[in-house]
């Protein structure tokens, strides 16, 4: 079960990098973030919300191996830190900044609860 859901995990998170990597103006309006005169806003979207979670999932299901997803587990902690550190300073739409922190938080912990004293 564990090896299961661990993949389910990355596939998530390659799902989830997809839609920055190849819709970033849909990611844009599903984060509430617009652009401006440049087109950097896109760029960042490819780039940060997109290919950096396609390509870390990727290398987590190739490398195979509980410390990889424990990993990944770190990855959704720092997101989910940031997140609810937001949600605290930046005053961001509360539903949408807490479904997106829990996301993150559940997997998260799944992760790094499941993989730590199993790696090698």
């Amino acid at each position: 079960m564990t090896t299961a859901l661990n993949v389910i995990a990355a596939l998530l998170t390659i799902a989830f990098g997809m839609f920055g990597f190849l819709a970033p103006n849909f990611t844009l309006g599903a984060l509430d973030l617009t652009t401006t005169d440049s087109n950097m806003g896109l760029s960042e979207m490819r780039a940060s919300v997109g290919g950096l979670f396609v390509v870390t999932g990727i290398a987590v299901l190739w490398l195979n191996n509980p410390m990889a997803y424990a990993m990944l587990g770190v990855v959704y902690a720092g997101a989910a830190l940031g997140r609810f550190v937001s949600v605290a300073l930046d005053n961001p739409p509360l539903v949408k900044a807490a479904t997106f922190g829990g996301i993150e938080l559940v997997l998260a912990l799944w992760l790094i609860l499941a993989n730590i004293n199993r790696a090698t």
